[in-house]
């Protein structure tokens, strides 16, 4: 089912935000590591970097994935969304990789690298925090009221964004007031973990996707209950699903009395495709009629 035209113009809207909100926040990083020198906002900027290039790409996403299907798109276009996620995934364990190289290394050096200017670094990454919680509260509003995957799990990046960036606040503050500015490294190391670890549960979903893993089991469950109670259906059998994107595609047997017209089979088979979509407005449903035999 695709979404409605409000909802596609809230997911474009979320879309559109998070691109200029990540244009916005390499810019003020790019200048603030140009002015400090600290590694942790080298990790917080080349976040915020990556953050475009996915950004950017779930906004194309999001465009290409609306679009109806067609002769060449049968079932329409939402695996561009996992093909993405599967990409940036990529991009973002070399990055992590890069950031744990640099940081590792500044560890080892004999003398620590100078931080300068720590205050402009400070408020920056302050300006960047606040920023960051707002877009995510407006992901947060069109996630739910949607249901738009690629949305949701851009919303959780950038919570996880906002742990580097207020461990730089916290390395630079610690750097001013103590000195200790191998803190800087550590907090660098702590946020390549956490983005390789995101790039991997991202990485492994979009790829579950392509290969058309079936939906969560509890999707499953909810669907069989739905078909097990429904008036006129005599059992059901080959429950069969995958997902591409945000949608969910659904297919299943549902076995009915022979003698009773094909309109009221055609009926009943209907009532129970919209409940399906109903309760997992995403689903794409096709229900196969087959003769109930005692």
């Amino acid at each position: 089912m695709p979404y409605s035209n409000s909802d596609t113009r809230l997911n474009l809207s979320a879309g559109l935000a998070s691109v200029a909100v990540a244009g916005l926040l390499v810019g003020l990083k790019l200048w603030a590591f140009w002015q400090t020198g600290a590694l942790s906002i080298a990790a917080s900027l080349a976040d915020s970097a990556m953050d475009l290039l996915i950004s950017g790409a779930g906004l194309g996403a999001i465009i290409y994935a609306a679009r109806p299907a067609d002769d060449d798109h049968a079932f329409g276009h939402s695996s561009v969304e996992d093909l993405a996620s599967l990409g940036q995934a990529l991009f973002i364990l070399g990055s992590a990789g890069a950031i744990a190289a640099a940081a590792i290394g500044r560890l080892l050096a004999p003398a620590p690298a100078p931080l300068e200017a720590q205050s402009i670094g400070i408020a920056v990454m302050a300006i960047s925090a606040l920023v960051t919680a707002g877009l995510v509260g407006w992901q947060y509003r069109v996630a739910q009221r949607t249901g738009n995957r690629v949305v949701a799990a851009d919303m959780l990046h950038y919570v996880g964004d906002l742990l580097p960036t207020l461990g730089a606040i916290a390395a630079l503050w610690v750097s001013v007031r103590f000195g200790w500015t191998k803190v800087d490294s550590l907090v660098a190391l702590a946020a390549a973990a956490i983005m390789a670890r995101g790039a991997i549960h991202i990485g492994l979903s979009a790829w579950d996707a392509l290969m058309d893993r079936a939906a969560p089991q509890e999707i499953i469950d909810g669907i069989a209950e739905i078909a097990e109670i429904w008036p006129g259906v005599r059992g059901f059998h080959d429950l069969k699903t995958r997902t591409a994107g945000a949608r969910i595609f659904v297919q299943l047997h549902i076995e009915l009395d022979g003698a009773q017209s094909l309109s009221a089979a055609h009926a009943i088979a209907a009532s129970l495709k919209r409940a399906i979509i109903e309760a997992y407005p995403q689903a794409d449903v096709i229900i196969h009629k087959d003769v109930w035999h005692d």
